[in-house]
């Protein structure tokens, strides 16, 4: 004879309560970059958006960064760390295997024994990140999670790759996700394409980095070998994030049952600005949606870009309590994961 088992007991619905971000003190301009390319200011402006972005210091690493970003979501959601029950982390640039970055993120927030672990999802780990924290309240798992993005990128850049150098930039963004009596949290619209692999990806795997194959590995002008980085196909990436990535933004809209005309804030993933502009123009945003355009001065910071361009709309007043959002990542895999939320 089967058991019958208890039905779960989480909340009717989840809801993003606080948010967070941290940025590295040191500001770099293009003009640092240009010492390595052979490039213009003008060439990286017109092509990205970036007229700067911030590179971590020694001593900001993925874990203290985390931290930061952290305590400011908890404090801005009004709980306590020891009220956290699960802590999500979404990076690519923690360099330790295990244990993930997540338990000791927990540990050092004084969160006591929530459940903790990392994913890697890129550039829609923030999206996955939701995802998952969302189905920990309304399963009954978790009453508040954690949800942070954080990346240092600068130590995936390779700074004499004309077509990446410029690109990326370092930071955290975190939320905390609690329970709700109305939806606040659309459905996620998600998925993979793993035949485009390799559109985006790392140079060398980290095996083949510490046999220390000299003959097979990439070196710089001075013939030292390089640390394996980030190497991406720009136009490939570029027209698939205009018309595929506009498609998925729209399912999420559909999803939600709202309209382009309903939405408050579009916030994107911080990749590219001719791409951000491409996506408002295809899904018809009407002037009244504020979107989010914080690449400017941040760069590209994979997961963390979307918490990050988040924390600043509100900061600034570009958006407000309440708000309807769309957001979207996608990048490596390639990955990608969209839903529309109402902003804390």
């Amino acid at each position: 004879m089967s058991a019958k088992l208890k039905p779960s007991r989480g909340a009717p619905h989840a809801r993003i309560m606080g948010v967070g971000g941290y940025r590295p003190v040191r500001v770099v301009p293009n003009e640092e970059i240009l010492k390595h390319i052979d490039s213009s200011d003008e060439w990286i402006r017109s092509r990205s958006g970036i007229v700067t972005r911030h590179w971590a210091g020694e001593d900001e690493t993925v874990a203290e960064m985390a931290l930061a970003a952290s305590g400011k979501a908890i404090a801005d959601a009004g709980i306590t760390a020891e009220q956290i029950d699960a802590v999500v982390i979404s990076t690519v640039s923690h360099f330790m295997q295990t244990p993930s970055v997540a338990t000791e993120i927990a540990h050092r927030l004084g969160a006591g024994k929530p459940a903790a672990f990392d994913i890697s999802a890129a550039c829609a780990g923030f999206g996955y990140g939701l995802t998952v924290g969302k189905g920990l309240v309304v399963e009954g798992s978790a009453t508040y999670v954690l949800v942070v993005g954080v990346e240092r990128l600068s130590d995936l850049t390779d700074k004499e790759d004309r077509s990446t150098a410029f690109l990326f930039g370092d930071g955290a963004g975190a939320v905390v996700l609690g329970p709700s009596d109305v939806p606040a949290m659309g459905p996620t619209v998600w998925g993979s394409e793993g035949d485009k692999a390799g559109v985006i990806a790392q140079t060398v795997p980290w095996d083949r980095f510490t046999i220390g194959n000299i003959d097979e590995l990439p070196v710089d002008a001075e013939g030292d070998v390089k640390f394996p980085a980030l190497r991406q196909e720009g136009q490939t990436v570029f027209r698939w994030a205009v018309f595929e990535m506009a498609k998925v933004a729209q399912q999420a809209l559909d999803a939600a049952g709202i309209t382009a005309d309903e939405l408050d804030v579009f916030i994107p993933h911080q990749a590219n600005m001719r791409i951000i502009d491409s996506m408002v123009k295809t899904l018809g945003l009407p002037s009244h949606v504020a979107v989010a355009r914080d690449i400017e001065t941040t760069g590209n910071t994979s997961a963390a870009s979307i918490p990050l361009a988040m924390e600043r709309m509100l900061a600034t007043g570009q958006a407000k309590s309440g708000d309807t959002a769309l957001v979207i990542g996608f990048g490596a895999g390639l990955v990608y994961a969209a839903t529309v939320v109402t902003l804390p």
